[in-house]
């Protein structure tokens, strides 16, 4: 499973939202460059940057620093926030982005992505809230679940789906496992965990989820690593050596999730 560092830039610098909300912001550094050749230098294989002024306004504010990285490290980058047209997507794999992650724009005109997909690496964001997809920076409510927009690009070509649980992100408070776990079960596209990584145990119960058969292709996290609760480089082995030996809380067997169990206490807590 690929750890994914997170680099959110808001006014040119790294800032980090809690539960997607631009009132609680917090900023930690004003040079997302340096603070992603530090990920790279740690033994990160992906860097993952997201626009979050373009991704309220649709405004690409922040495209240069995303250029910027993308030219500069030695890993491949996927970016999002605000690609709501092929231009704005084009500008970004023009740039040297490897994937660009489409959220808003994949719920409004699905045909962009279906699109795009047959030439380039192209990801769908599924943020949500309480499981109904949000957009416009988490902002507004669609009225679909997770499993429903997930199903709507099916042999679509889309490369992953990038799994967001707003309500967990930024928290620390540990991953929507039940959550990923009903994503994985209706697609066979590759699925990126996003929201709630606070510690070590929280990645390797991600890396412990198995569901008729697949498992996660990915996970991003960004504030543990900025707070210093997970250390990138032992991440990064952690993921690496990561099979069967970690036992997560809602699994019966070492390093599998029950899946039954999982998805039971989801439907309880909704």
């Amino acid at each position: 499973m690929d750890l994914y560092p997170a680099i959110d830039v808001r006014g040119g610098k790294c800032v980090r939202l809690l539960r997607g909300d631009y009132g609680r912001e917090t900023v930690y550094g004003d040079d997302p460059l340096t603070q992603a050749l530090a990920f790279v230098e740690a033994g990160a294989r992906w860097i993952h940057v997201v626009d979050l002024d373009a991704a309220r306004t649709g405004i690409p504010e922040n495209r240069e620093v995303v250029a910027a990285i993308a030219d500069a490290v030695p890993v491949p980058v996927q970016t999002g926030g605000g690609v709501r047209s092929a231009e704005a997507a084009r500008a970004l794999f023009d740039a040297g982005v490897e994937r660009v992650v489409i959220g808003t724009a994949a719920l409004r005109g699905p045909d962009l992505v279906v699109a795009l997909a047959q030439q380039n690496r192209v990801a769908v964001g599924l943020d949500a809230r309480s499981g109904e997809v949000a957009t416009d920076g988490w902002l507004v409510g669609s009225g679909r679940t997770v499993a429903e927009v997930a199903g709507s690009f099916a042999d679509s070509g889309v490369d992953a789906f990038v799994v967001t649980d707003i309500g967990r992100d930024g928290t620390l408070g540990g991953p929507d496992v039940a959550g990923l776990c009903e994503i994985l079960a209706v697609t066979q596209t590759d699925v990126i965990a996003s929201g709630g990584v606070g510690s070590l145990d929280d990645l390797k119960e991600l890396a412990g989820i198995e569901v008729g058969g697949r498992r996660l292709s990915g996970v991003i996290a960004g504030k543990a690593f900025y707070e210093g609760r997970i250390d990138v480089a032992a991440a990064v082995a952690a993921l690496r050596s990561s099979t069967h030996a970690f036992t997560p809380g809602t699994g019966t067997s070492a390093g599998r999730i029950d899946v039954a169990a999982a998805v039971a206490a989801s439907a309880e807590t909704r």
